[in-house]
């Protein structure tokens, strides 16, 4: 893992790759920073990193569209699949180089709060806080970009697509406001997601037997949630479930300068998942 960690590093910066990251993320933070703080005379730093959280949008796909095409373009693909590192070493390696990136970055914005205290009081560890969030944010977007170049030879297909499921995922706030919360939804919804699991088993085991057992297992909950349990839980378990998948909501305890433990052990999940999910891909395309 050290390897490709080094290896992937090392091509951030021989490339243009990341220093357009850099420039573009400086840029944008330094504006809002020099309109909120400075000309608009405020002491909450925290207000600015929590107002350029769209900027991800735009950086993260330039940071992980190389990560599993740039292998494909080179030729090293086939090489580095037959080596003795472990595909989870290879992709773990090169996720921990893409947050490095991120992470290099952020400490250059650190500058920010320093300038700021040669003015003034200012609330140290509520800036830390933030910055912590704002680290696993970026870090759990990072890991939905390194999932999407896994499913595509294309960089720029990739850039395009990590956009869109960005944009989802910031969007997602907005979204739930318009999703109907009566029962029979959350009922639908949620025998939806239990064919989605089967179907996800089906494919990553090609074993329909395995695929329908899920599916059955799933549907004989939703069946005992709503006979033993209470049937009001399904009243606006559409508005729960894309709720629980919210990013951006659970950053606004960093933003506060609260260090939310739950928060933290889900961005961390959150990001593990689509690692595995990674690896999953990588070693389908491996066998296929």
């Amino acid at each position: 893992m050290l390897a490709i960690y080094k290896r992937e590093l090392r091509a951030y910066f021989t490339s243009s790759t990341g220093f357009i990251f850099m420039g573009f993320f400086l840029l944008l933070s330094g504006f809002f920073f020099a309109l909120t703080n400075i000309f608009g005379a405020s002491s909450n730093y925290n207000s600015v990193l929590g107002s350029i959280t769209f900027i991800f949008l735009i950086v993260v796909p330039i940071l992980t569209m190389r990560l599993m095409p740039d292998d494909k373009r080179l030729r090293t693909d086939q090489l580095l699949y037959t080596s003795p590192l472990s595909i989870s070493g290879i992709v773990l390696g090169k996720y921990l180089a893409a947050v490095t990136v991120f992470l290099l970055t952020l400490l250059v914005t650190c500058l920010y709060p320093i300038i700021m205290s040669f003015f003034g009081d200012i609330a140290v560890w509520e800036i830390v806080g933030g910055y912590i969030g704002f680290l696993l944010l970026g870090s759990s977007f990072i890991s939905i970009g390194l999932f999407v170049s896994s499913l595509t030879e294309n960089q720029v297909i990739a850039a395009v697509i990590t956009f869109s499921a960005l944009l989802f995922v910031w969007l997602l706030d907005w979204v739930t406001q318009g999703l109907p919360t009566d029962r029979v939804s959350g009922i639908v919804f949620a025998v939806i997601l239990a064919l989605a699991a089967g179907a996800f088993v089906y494919y990553n085991t090609r074993n329909i037997y395995v695929g329908v057992a899920t599916t059955l297992v799933g549907v004989a909950i939703i069946v005992a949630a709503y006979f033993l349990a209470d049937r009001f839980f399904f009243d606006g378990f559409i508005v729960r479930v894309f709720e629980w998948f919210s990013l951006l909501k659970r950053y606004d305890d960093f933003q506060m300068g609260i260090l939310s433990l739950s928060s933290i052990v889900y961005y961390i999940t959150f990001s593990s998942a689509f690692i595995f999910l990674t690896v999953r891909a990588i070693e389908k395309k491996r066998w296929s």
